[in-house]
């Protein structure tokens, strides 16, 4: 045993003073040996040539960069095991932070879902929504999908907290005893109101002049509006040649009241709709299907939307500040839809299928635009908003209010009931009875041809089409060809010289302008030539 004893302390006794010698070499290695280090290099540098003398100190740079590094290594593994150490000392009371967030989560759906539940009873009732008991999780618990949903463990138990998260099964609202889920309850809240709707009697005899003079009396006698025949005559036209229309102007010149008075006139109330910066697609304005309740998230512009396929009068839907945010982002669909030469192709996906209880007006989980309705748009230009693109613009048929009518005095003015269908028999009407004439035609042309050759620019065929039909309209509105075209060039046309060379078109405006008077006359075109020299004044 002796011999044993001994043997172990010369073995021990070895490895313990290699390991304090591997100690001591690594000290005089990094530390203490820099002293001979550059002890040797002064004893050799001044002998050195100068290659020699380069090449000793980029070897002495390398060498303390080397030994830097070490030592950097060093500190930060020691720093980094600290750290290690001290954040699993607080990971226990991070989960419970994160099981106390968790459970909050919880508590406030509860809320939510038992709101919801009121105001689906209020409306006809529906079953019992048995609701989770976040409540029932301890402090040390952090919810889970099996304390969550009572999903046995593999060990055969259940997670401690036995809850039942049921899907609220919201039953239609016209009887939940039918068992059909009613994922679109404002939809099918309007099928319950139209169900007995009885049509008023409507006014089928008014002409479009007297259309234009009765609504501008009503706005005065009824709602204190006061508009220019001119303004009236460019709305109405507006609607016969797009869907879409943008009123722009300056703050208080009534682009909002304009729409909204007009629908008012035509005893259908206009749906306000106020965009948001934040409007991205078209979820915004159709809303989307939540996967986890199994309901559309309708909006009141899908509302009004749908609403409009029960009503024969016109219905608009104002989308007000449309500028705020891109209008060819979140309207982008409705501008292609709109675009379809055939009204049977002008319809919006909603769900990929129907269900059983779906809204009467709905097919195949789809919905008609249907051809009563007019999108009215209100613009100002100003730092807030974004500017709206020449993709826009083709479309629509822009408004430019800038001025406040005067007010007058007139006879009140009752309301007019007219059906969509006779305002586009009259708007047809008007386009066989004040065709744009052979003269006007080649003024025209003359001057397109001019535009081509000075601007490389010309009219495409969808502002042609704009022109045949809002040209006719505004003369049955009471207006003269050539202002029709005028506003129309404009508008339509000279607004697109603003995103050309600056220097090239202020040189030409002066050219254009005279060119202009010599084709239309000097009396004529006052918008087209004001417009110019807007934009001449303004580059």
């Amino acid at each position: 045993m002796s011999e044993f004893l001994k043997f172990a302390w010369e073995v021990l006794s070895k490895i313990v003073y290699n390991l304090a010698a591997l100690a001591v070499s690594l000290w005089e290695l990094l530390v203490a040996g820099w002293k001979d280090y550059f002890g040797i290099f002064l004893s050799y540098f001044p002998t050195l040539g100068l290659t020699g003398k380069i090449l000793s100190i980029l070897l002495m740079v390398i060498l303390v960069a080397i030994a830097a590094l070490a030592v950097f290594l060093v500190v930060r593994t020691i720093v980094i095991r600290i750290r290690l150490k001290h954040d699993k000392v607080d990971n226990a009371e991070l989960y419970r932070e994160i099981g106390r967030l968790n459970r909050q989560v919880l508590d406030l759906i509860d809320e939510k879902n038992k709101v919801l539940a009121l105001k689906v009873n209020a409306m006809g009732g529906t079953e019992h929504i048995p609701y989770m008991g976040a409540s029932a999780l301890t402090e040390d618990v952090i919810p889970s999908v099996g304390n969550v949903t009572g999903i046995p463990r593999k060990d055969g138990t259940v997670a401690n907290a036995e809850i039942v998260v049921q899907n609220a099964s919201l039953n239609s609202i016209d009887g939940a005893e039918s068992g059909e889920t009613n994922r679109f309850p404002k939809l099918t809240l309007v099928d319950q109101r139209y169900a007995d709707f009885v049509e008023p009697v409507f006014d089928d005899e008014v002409t479009l002049e007297q259309l234009v003079d009765n609504y501008r009396r009503f706005a005065c006698s009824q709602m204190h509006l006061y508009y220019t025949e001119e303004i009236i005559r460019r709305f109405v036209a507006g609607m016969a040649s797009s869907k879409l229309l943008i009123l722009e102007g300056i703050s208080g010149t009534g682009k909002t009241s304009l729409p909204y008075s007009f629908s008012r006139f035509l005893d259908n109330p206009a749906t306000m709709i106020s965009v948001q910066p934040s409007y991205r697609d078209r979820t915004e304005l159709l809303g989307y299907f939540n996967e986890f309740s199994k309901r559309f998230n309708e909006t009141e512009f899908l509302r009004a939307l749908y609403e409009a396929g029960y009503r024969e009068e016109p219905s608009i839907i104002v989308l007000d500040e449309m500028n705020l945010a891109r209008i060819e982002y979140y309207f982008a669909e409705m501008l292609s839809v709109l675009e379809m030469p055939s009204q049977d192709e002008w319809v919006l996906d909603l769900v990929p299928t129907a269900w059983p209880g779906d809204p009467k007006h709905l097919f195949d989980g789809k919905i008609r635009v249907p051809n009563s309705i007019w999108f009215v748009g209100t613009a100002n230009n100003d730092d807030s908003t974004f500017t709206i693109t020449d993709k826009v613009y083709d479309r629509a048929m822009p408004i430019e209010l800038n001025e406040r009518a005067d007010a007058f005095e007139c006879d009140p003015q009752s309301s007019c009931r007219i059906t969509s269908q006779h305002l586009e028999q009259m708007f047809a009407q008007a386009k066989r009875d004040y065709p744009i004439s052979r003269e006007t035609e080649e003024k025209l042309q003359k001057l397109d041809n001019y535009l081509q050759t000075r601007f490389k620019l010309a009219f495409g065929n969808r502002i042609i089409k704009q022109m045949h039909d809002f040209i006719p309209v505004y003369v049955a509105c009471g207006g003269t060809e050539l202002d029709g075209m005028d506003y129309i060039v404009a508008r339509k046309v000279l607004k697109k010289l603003e995103s050309m060379n600056v220097t090239f078109v202020r040189d030409e405006i002066r050219s254009l302008i005279e060119y202009i008077e010599k084709v239309f006359g000097k009396a004529n075109m006052p918008d087209s030539k004001a417009y110019l020299t807007r934009i001449q004044n303004i580059f």
